[in-house]
């Protein structure tokens, strides 16, 4: 697609190549809210009470991890799927972006209202979802305690998470997963804030992420880890992660 798409033709080529994206995504109960949301400091309180209702009682800094972990998710969405699927991305910045939210307080999907115009060297790319992503991490490591460094690499993990789903969703996992590296590189060239390198492993012939961050849910819930948390023995995660391959 050229540089003059516009939003509801992205839209389109995304429904006929990728039904499930997060743009699709909603609920009867769900209502959009705008993903300033997340740099907002009064907003934050409610969603860590929303998480310990969902997930158990824990420290604000391991409720806003596990908060981050599903929103930036949500938040990377758009660009990088709109990257897979099109080769062009919609704008990621805040101010852009509806979001999704359950009743409960999930977030499950998240439109954009515009397109990035031609952006070989990922310039636009990296600058606003770089300051996208700057802004809600500032929010929520000031009001939550939990560590920026660790916020970061959640992000990583959820733009390589996403594109490893729209990997599959397309059948192009190795061409789609190559973006991880090329997305992470174009945020810290033209925003300036540094990521970990996104990293993928081959487990009995399915793709993983190989990941950087861990969630914390472990530590609300009282439960399991999970299957490919970091915070585990090597030989323990790769144990868990052949079982889970077996699965597919």
């Amino acid at each position: 697609m050229g540089s003059a798409v516009t939003v509801g033709e992205m839209y389109a080529s995304l429904a006929r190549r990728m039904p499930y994206h997060a743009g699709a995504l909603s609920e009867p109960d769900a209502v959009e809210v705008p993903a300033t949301m997340l740099a907002d400091p009064a907003a934050l309180p409610a969603q860590l009470d929303a998480c310990a209702r969902l997930y158990g009682s824990a420290k604000p800094q391991v409720l806003g991890t596990v908060w981050w972990y599903s929103a930036s998710s949500v938040l990377v969405a758009p660009a990088v799927e709109g990257l897979a699927a099109t080769g062009v991305a919609f704008d990621p910045a805040l101010a852009a972006i509806r979001l999704v939210q359950r009743a409960d307080g999930r977030l499950i999907g998240a439109r954009s209202s515009a397109v990035l115009a031609e952006d070989p060297d990922g310039e636009r790319l990296g600058e606003r979802l770089g300051g996208a992503l700057a802004s809600a991490i500032e929010a929520i490591a000031a009001g939550s305690g939990a560590a920026p460094a660790a916020l970061w690499a959640i992000a990583t993990d959820s733009i390589a998470n996403r594109l490893l789903w729209a990997g599959n969703a397309l059948g192009d996992v190795p061409r789609v997963t190559a973006l991880a590296s090329w997305v992470t590189e174009a945020i810290e060239r033209y925003s300036g804030h540094r990521l970990p390198e996104p990293r993928y492993v081959e487990v009995a012939g399915q793709t993983f992420i190989r990941r950087a961050s861990c969630c914390l849910i472990y530590q609300a819930t009282a439960g399991d880890k999970c299957v490919s948390c970091p915070r585990q023995r090597p030989q323990d995660r790769q144990h868990r992660l052949v079982a889970a391959a077996r699965r597919f």
